[in-house]
Parts: C-alpha cells; sequence; structure tokens
C-alpha cells in the first residue's frame, strides 16, 4: 500500500478553496437570515455576491469531502504505526499550523477588528490547545470547528490502538452503525418538523457545535476507512453493503444541513439539496476509483507524484485555517484601496495561496523541528525512531511491512 494517493492532494485542496469561496461570497452576506457568525463580522467589508449566489451556496460540502479523506489518509497512518507514534504524528501535523494561524488570526482580530479585547482571551487559548468550545461560547475562527470532529476521531482512533483487538473493519463497522441511526432520525426530524422548531434546531446542534461526538459526520470518517480498506483488497459482501450504508448516511447529512439553508436563506430558496450531494459523491467516487486502481498496481514500483501537488496537499491546511477571518480582512483592506469586490476576493485567495506556502515551507517545519527537539531533550522522543510495524488494528488487510527505518516522524 503507498502511503499516500496522489489524488487526494488536488481534492483536498479544492475543497479548501471551495470553503473559501463559500464563505467570502456567500457566508459573508447571507449569514443575516440565520443568525450572528464569528469573528470576521468585526473585520468585514460591506460588500454583497448575491449573483455568485446559485455557484458559492454549496461551497460548504468540502468539509464533508475533508473528512472522507481524513478517514483515508488516518487509517493510513494508523495501520504502520504503534499508538505513541501515531498520537506524536498527529500532534506534530496538526499543532505547529494551528499555533501559527490562530495566532495571526488573533493579531488580525486585536489590529483591525471592532470587537473588545478581551473576548478574544478565551476562544484564542481553545484554538491553541484544540480544545472544543462546548455548545456555549465563541470560536477563534467558525471553521475551527472541523478541528474539534478531526481530533475526536483520531481519539477514536487512538483508543482503539491501545486496545490491541479493535481493528479498522471494526471501528468502521462501529462508525457506520453509529452515525447511520442518527442521520436516519435527523431525516425523520426532518420531514415531521421545520427549521423553527426546537426537535430540529437541536439535531442541528450536533453539526457544528457538538461536531466532537461525531454523531452527524462520523459516516464520514467512517466511509474513508472503507475506501481504505478497499485499496488494499477486495471489500467483502458485509463490507460492501456498510460502505453503501455509509454513502447513503452521508448523503443524508448532506441532504438535511441543504435543507436548513435553502428553508432559511431566501436568496436561494430555489436552489436543489441535491447539487452539493452530487458534489461531495463525485469525490468519493473519483477516491474510490483511486483506491481500486492502488489495489490492482500492488507489487509494482509506484511512480512518484509530483512535487507541486504534494504542496498544494501542505497549502490547504493553513490555508482552510485562514481564509476566513485572514481572508475576510484582506478584501477589506483591498476594497478600502479602491478595488471593486470580486477583484478583491482572487486576490485576497491568491495572496492567502502564497502566504500558507511560506507556512508551510518554512514556519511549520522550523516550529516542528523546535516541538520535536524539546521532545527529545525531555526524554519523550527517542532520538530515532524504530521503522514502523503493521498496526495490530490493521488486522486482515494484507498491507506490506515497511522495509526501512524513518529518521524523523513521517507526517501526514
Amino acid at each position: 500500500m503507498k502511503s499516500h494517493l496522489p489524488l487526494l492532494d488536488p481534492l483536498r485542496f479544492a475543497a479548501a478553496l471551495g470553503v473559501a469561496v463559500f464563505h467570502q461570497m456567500f457566508w459573508s452576506w447571507a449569514w443575516t437570515s440565520i443568525g450572528v457568525p464569528g469573528f470576521e463580522r468585526t473585520v468585514a467589508a460591506d460588500v454583497l455576491y448575491p449573483s455568485a449566489a446559485p455557484f458559492t451556496w454549496f461551497g460548504w460540502v468540502g468539509v464533508e469531502i475533508f473528512f472522507v479523506i481524513s478517514g483515508f489518509v488516518i487509517a493510513n497512518s494508523a495501520a504502520l504505526s504503534s499508538p505513541g507514534a501515531f498520537l506524536l504524528g498527529r500532534a506534530l501535523r496538526l499543532y505547529p499550523a494551528v499555533w501559527v494561524c490562530a495566532t495571526a488570526t488573533l493579531l488580525v482580530l486585536l489590529l483591525f477588528g471592532s470587537g473588545p479585547a478581551s473576548e478574544l482571551i478565551v476562544p484564542y487559548v481553545h484554538a491553541m490547545l484544540m480544545v472544543p468550545k462546548g455548545v456555549t461560547g465563541q470560536w477563534l475562527d467558525e471553521v475551527y470547528w472541523t478541528l474539534a470532529a478531526e481530533t475526536a476521531f483520531y481519539g477514536l482512533v487512538f483508543c482503539a490502538m491501545l486496545t490491541r483487538k479493535i481493528t479498522l473493519r471494526h471501528l468502521a463497522f462501529g462508525l457506520t452503525i453509529y452515525s447511520a441511526i442518527f442521520n436516519a432520525v435527523a431525516l425523520l426530524v426532518l420531514a415531521c418538523t421545520t427549521p423553527s422548531d426546537l426537535p430540529y434546531l437541536v439535531i442541528l446542534m450536533f453539526r457544528v457545535p457538538c461536531a466532537a461526538f461525531l454523531l452527524s459526520h462520523g459516516c464520514f470518517f467512517a466511509l474513508g476507512i472503507w475506501l481504505f480498506i478497499s485499496a488494499n483488497r477486495e471489500l467483502t459482501a458485509l463490507e460492501k453493503i456498510a460502505f453503501a450504508v455509509t454513502c447513503v448516511s452521508g448523503a443524508a447529512e448532506i441532504y438535511f444541513f441543504a435543507s436548513f439553508f435553502l428553508t432559511s436563506i431566501p436568496a436561494i430558496a430555489d436552489q436543489s439539496a441535491l447539487v452539493p450531494i452530487m458534489v461531495w459523491a463525485f469525490a468519493v467516487l473519483l477516491i474510490a476509483l483511486a483506491a481500486r486502481r492502488n489495489r490492482h498496481s500492488a507489487g509494482t514500483t509506484p511512480s512518484e507524484a509530483p512535487a507541486y501537488l504534494r504542496t498544494l496537499g501542505l497549502i490547504t491546511y493553513p490555508l482552510y485555517l485562514t481564509h476566513n477571518v485572514i481572508g475576510t480582512a484582506i478584501i477589506r483592506a483591498l476594497v478600502e484601496a479602491g478595488l471593486d469586490a470580486t477583484s478583491a476576493l482572487w486576490i485576497a485567495l491568491g495572496l492567502l495561496v502564497l502566504v500558507c506556502w511560506f507556512i508551510c515551507a518554512k514556519i511549520e517545519p522550523a516550529v516542528r523541528l523546535t516541538l520535536t527537539q524539546a521532545l527529545a531533550h525531555f526524554g519523550t522522543l527517542p532520538k530515532r525512531l524504530p521503522a514502523p510495524r503493521r498496526s495490530v488494528l490493521a488486522r486482515g488487510l494484507r498491507l506490506p511491512r515497511p522495509v526501512a527505518a524513518r529518521a524523523n516522524v513521517a507526517v501526514t
């Protein structure tokens, strides 16, 4: 099994770009139909993009694509790691970018925001520690809610690795059933209530405020695991049923949230909830085809993916963390400088890509190296890690054993 499918990098970059366009061209003005957004409102320019609504309102589905890719990548990482190496690899991958981007976000809010600085202290601490804020409170940047779901999934995988009995199959089956039941209930609630009813809002709460429970999004991570398994061997009949269930459950979650948007925001009332489902399904199909090709090419020497594709994948994470608040501030500065709203948007995204390249190419590695050296100094990290062994989590997958030791932690 190759440790990395080249397709995943441009796919997640496209998903991040879709989320960024959604926030800047749709949510930046459409939020008034639903409620108060996050701190980005304090640095936003007064610009509207209503004519772009039919093409931008469904960009949020990039998050669901992220979760499927994450399920695939984390399954691959856990399959060839010990519990300690897995946890360390995740920390070294996530925290450096969060520390850099959260600090940059804080500085932008302090310099250009209109709210009191005291409101930012607790959200900043939560962001730096990647601690879910819970139902109350506020994120430093609303996009950080997805990190609560991601870290909950990582914790679940780590606990499964510790048991030495729970395999990837067990984890995927559990998440499939767990999330499918919830999403089935959500559809039932959708059929019997309206967005103004309390049961509807309680169910909807599990998408963002209670994301760490993985009730609505567990199916996407499970789907990623099934795709990873399918990249190594043919799925059994029962596994194919579970795969189909995760697909239906994921489509149900997207339909539920899309219906809420279409009902609550008059500007897109004539749009179809099937559009984001089709975008997500297309992304899943691409991953499935890449996984199938990988399985059929087992035993052959894989060709190296172009470096620029890997760079796109590395840019995605800081781009996702900075596009909302910092991107909004850049757009405001450009609009105040005399640019039209559309030009300001695309120039801002281009600048952000360049900044995020610098972060992932220069700043993140430096922070990661400092953190690794600090851990090694205090005896938490061995100076040279042994070659990873096939994890108990990967029993039944017929994964090849690594043939060479690695001198540092592989970060996927």
